[in-house]
């Protein structure tokens, strides 16, 4: 078991992952940035605010991802249709869990602060749903013949 755990989180936590991390930071900050500025300056509504965030961010981070972070040449549709279906699903998932979750906790709040803080855990869902499934799923990554070597 203590070999199991080693080896998934030494797999979890290698390079690529901070190279996702990376292009995360970019992406987040921009994304971030619209989300909020549309909200609180705009008075856009919080679906479409957290919308705006994630069609700038997906567009970037599909081709940093795919080239940069999982070096994935695949050059076919399957993979940008399951690419904007996973930026979807994480999506749904993170603000939908974290509206309800937030408007519970933070009952007494104004909904301002309540709906603020909901598209900030809202982020933090989606970030870790979408490592874990373009990580292991969406682009898969293939061993090679150096890091067998090592």
């Amino acid at each position: 078991m203590k070999s199991f755990l080693k080896s998934f989180f030494g797999t979890l936590f290698d390079i690529t992952f901070w190279k996702y991390a990376i292009v995360g930071c970019i992406n987040t900050a921009v994304g971030a940035g619209i989300m909020f500025l549309f909200y609180n300056v705009f008075g856009v509504p919080y679906w479409i605010s957290a919308a705006c965030n994630h069609i700038a961010g997906a567009t970037t981070g599909y081709f940093l991802n795919k080239n940069f972070t999982f070096k994935n040449r695949t050059r076919n549709w399957k993979i940008v249709i399951k690419y904007i279906l996973n930026i979807c699903f994480c999506y749904l998932m993170g603000y939908g869990i974290a509206k309800p979750l937030m408007r519970r906790i933070l009952s007494g709040a104004d909904v301002k602060v309540q709906e603020n803080v909901a598209m900030a855990v809202g982020l933090i869902i989606f970030i870790g749903l979408n490592y874990t499934i373009q990580r292991f799923y969406l682009f898969k990554q293939v061993v090679t013949d150096e890091q067998n070597a090592k």
